[in-house]
């Protein structure tokens, strides 16, 4: 998970202008494809492409994947299915055009990840579940995930893209030092006598991840705030896969791609995950969704990559050079992974900042993640309280309502969490 200032993005504006100047670049075309073998039945998916969004005269498409393995039960995953993708788009503001509708994405998933925990939490069910949220608005994909499921994306030209963070806390150094100095406690099951077994798990509650949404019977340091990447793929596509840990806990990123490569996405999602069952059998829920991203009139399996990278990971993105003088002549060569945008704090008062100039992308007397119309002074800055030396004034916005701001400070362990109790969530 990179830092907060680890590299610079890249300006939106510019990779979109060479659609105006020069002629324009299609959308592509969407093939996707499902399967999953269930044995809890806490899997769930959401399919929707073609989504319509008002655009001026006209209107636009985008298309939205998204996939929820609940745990403890399977209300926290069905709830969010139905209710996330609303929630982000209410925190996006109306009458924006198409790359600055893009560029709010990232704020906007934050909005609507802590908004749909906060709603579930009052509903006092202490199911969970982890999420892989994508929307695809024409070559932009923006990627937000909780919890332990994946997104990888193989361009056409052979380099593999993580698109997601793994929140589990046996391997995310970062997580365990927040969940502790946040009040919450990080080890091992005690199988007695001094011998500790299994996964590294928070307590209370056993939880062997520090994201989700839901497991408010863990503490609310378990936060719902999404990692998200944003990125401008080549105008040659390439090949998406969404897949739960059932399938991450058995294949490799490339092993994944490899066992289905050539075929269409129905028959890959099927592959994938027969192949990562078939080495111990069906130990979980396994789900996988594929994405081919196409341009347009090309055929729906994709043929191997131009320059097979087997065993090797994009570290890196192309991006800006900041010493250049003229973007336009950096940003003309279309196929390259551009990357946009990248986050993974769990710190709102970072999130909810503004990193594009979108004027208009917090109402004043509207609270940033529910979206309740507030009155004058009722709001609290998400800047409060923080050590950000930029950000001191109360009156600097996005404001929250007095409920957002307490999920806020119950997040950062600044007031206890709600009710805690014991729980054996995986």
């Amino acid at each position: 998970m990179s830092t907060r200032g680890e590299h610079q993005t890249v300006p939106l504006s510019v990779l979109l202008k060479r659609e105006l100047a020069s002629e324009k670049i299609e959308d592509p075309e969407i093939v996707h494809g499902l399967a999953s073998h269930s044995k809890k039945g806490e899997d769930f998916t959401l399919l929707k492409t073609e989504c319509q969004r008002a655009l001026g005269d006209g209107f636009t498409t985008f298309s939205v994947f998204g996939l929820f393995d609940g745990h403890n039960g399977s209300a926290a995953a069905i709830y969010t299915k139905e209710n996330l993708l609303n929630n982000v788009l209410s925190a996006i503001p109306a009458d924006l055009n198409r790359d600055e509708w893009v560029a709010a994405l990232p704020r906007a998933l934050v909005a609507g990840f802590v908004k749909t925990d906060k709603d579930f939490q009052q509903r006092a069910k202490t199911s969970g579940t982890t999420v892989t949220f994508v929307i695809l608005e024409g070559w932009v994909v923006t990627v937000a995930s909780v919890g332990d499921s994946r997104c990888i994306f193989e361009s056409a030209e052979g380099g593999i893209y993580h698109l997601s963070a793994d929140h589990r806390l046996e391997c995310n150094e970062e997580e365990r030092h927040r969940i502790t100095a946040s009040g919450g406690e990080v080890g091992r099951l005690n199988a007695g006598g001094g011998a500790e077994i299994g996964p590294l798990r928070c307590w209370p509650g056993g939880l062997c991840l520090s994201r989700s949404i839901g497991d408010m019977d863990v503490g609310e340091f378990i936060v719902p705030v999404p990692y998200v990447k944003q990125v401008k793929l080549s105008t040659a596509g390439g090949r998406m896969i969404i897949s739960s840990d059932g399938v991450w806990d058995a294949l490799t990123a490339e092993e994944a791609l490899d066992c289905c490569r050539g075929m269409p996405p129905d028959a890959a999602a099927a592959q994938i995950v027969k192949e990562a069952v078939k080495p111990k059998g069906l130990r979980d829920d396994t789900t996988c969704i594929v994405v081919d991203i196409l341009p347009q009139e090309k055929p729906a399996a994709l043929p191997p990559p131009k320059k097979p990278v087997k065993g090797m990971l994009k570290a890196m993105f192309r991006k800006k050079n900041s010493g250049s003088s003229s973007q336009d002549k950096d940003y003309m060569e279309p196929d390259v992974v551009e990357e946009l945008f990248e986050e993974g704090s769990a710190w709102l008062s970072e999130r909810l900042d503004t990193k594009y100039p979108l004027c208009n992308m917090f109402k004043l007397f509207m609270c940033a993640v529910c979206q309740l119309e507030m009155k004058p002074g009722e709001g609290i800055s998400i800047h409060v309280g923080t050590s950000n030396p930029v950000k001191l004034r109360p009156w600097d916005g996005p404001f929250l309502c007095s409920s957002c701001n307490e999920k806020k400070e119950a997040m950062e362990g600044k007031r206890p969490s709600g009710n805690r109790h014991g729980s054996d969530s995986d």
